[in-house]
């Protein structure tokens, strides 16, 4: 007597494909609910910012008698504020700071970037011995703390006679912003196709031109992302401007906001007048370029 083997057909569930994993995404930030509180967080973070912007432009006694909101049905408005924090008769002079700001913010952006994409790309396209080893090493110097290396820092510049200068603003904005930079334009390069690459060499390429013909014009929005990124960064740091700049004529805005608190903490109207001051640059450049920001985000997420 023989038996027959049967063999049953296994079924399996399907797995989802890229594009109904992106549909169900977005169906799901789409949502009405979504939506709903997409509004209420957009409204919790801007009345504070609303109020602020009110504040600034009261008169002093109106600032420390009444609420902002009572400024719909008793308007008063000055820009006194203003001129007290921006001007140097006032001795604040925040427009001084407001100068540095700008000084010391694009080039601890441009910095880094080209340094990263370079580095990125040797990384991710040129083979020499102890490549992986070195990648990983970059990679975990994201872990070391900023106030770590901070009395390191000051000792060296101090010893190389760098002290006191933007020089040294730059390159430790610089050094504490490359690995972070390295690791994710190298995570971008990866992404793009070997034979992307090889056709380019077989045209004659060299690295160079590879790099900045080929490679550049695809990174623009990873390149956008980080450079956001650091922007708002370096502009809202206090802690290495602190530590690196000791004279008003290098101190940017963030250290003159926190003198003038600590020396006139009771002065509201000067408070709220320079602190929109200082988050006017950062709000209009997130919000022009947003896009690019949330772009070079997501561009290295899904591959398809």
């Amino acid at each position: 007597m023989t038996t027959a083997n049967v063999t049953l057909p296994v079924t399996s569930t399907p797995a989802l494909t890229l594009s109904e994993s992106a549909g169900r995404a977005r169906k799901k930030l789409t949502s009405p609910w979504a939506s709903l509180a997409a509004v209420i967080l957009g409204f919790l973070w801007t009345v504070p910012t609303f109020g602020l912007a009110l504040s600034s432009i009261r008169p002093e006694r109106s600032i420390k008698t009444s609420g902002w909101w009572t400024f719909f049905t008793n308007p008063q408005f000055t820009l006194d504020n203003y001129r007290s924090v921006l001007g140097s008769e006032s001795g604040i002079n925040l427009g001084q700071s407001f100068v540095n700001s700008f000084v010391i913010t694009i080039p601890a952006v441009l910095i880094p970037l080209g340094l990263a994409a370079l580095a990125a790309y040797a990384f991710a396209w040129v083979d020499f011995r102890g490549r992986n080893i070195l990648f990983v090493a970059v990679f975990a110097l994201q872990i070391v703390p900023i106030q770590v290396t901070l009395i390191p820092l000051l000792t060296l510049f101090n010893q190389t006679g760098l002290a006191n200068s933007f020089y040294t603003v730059w390159l430790s904005h610089s050094c504490f912003a490359l690995p972070l930079a390295i690791y994710l334009l190298h995570n971008f390069m990866k992404e793009i196709p070997r034979e992307l690459i090889e056709a380019a060499r077989m045209d004659g390429a060299g690295h160079v031109q590879i790099l900045f013909k080929v490679l550049l014009p695809l990174l623009t929005p990873a390149l956008a992302a980080f450079g956001i990124f650091q922007f708002l960064w370096v502009w809202n740091d206090l802690l290495v401007a602190l530590t690196f700049t000791s004279t008003p004529e290098l101190r940017p805005l963030t250290v003159g906001l926190a003198n003038l608190s600590g020396t006139r903490g009771t002065a509201y109207h000067l408070l709220t007048a320079g602190a929109f001051i200082s988050i006017i640059v950062p709000v209009t450049v997130f919000l022009a370029l947003q896009r690019y920001f949330v772009r070079g985000l997501l561009a290295g997420g899904l591959k398809g």
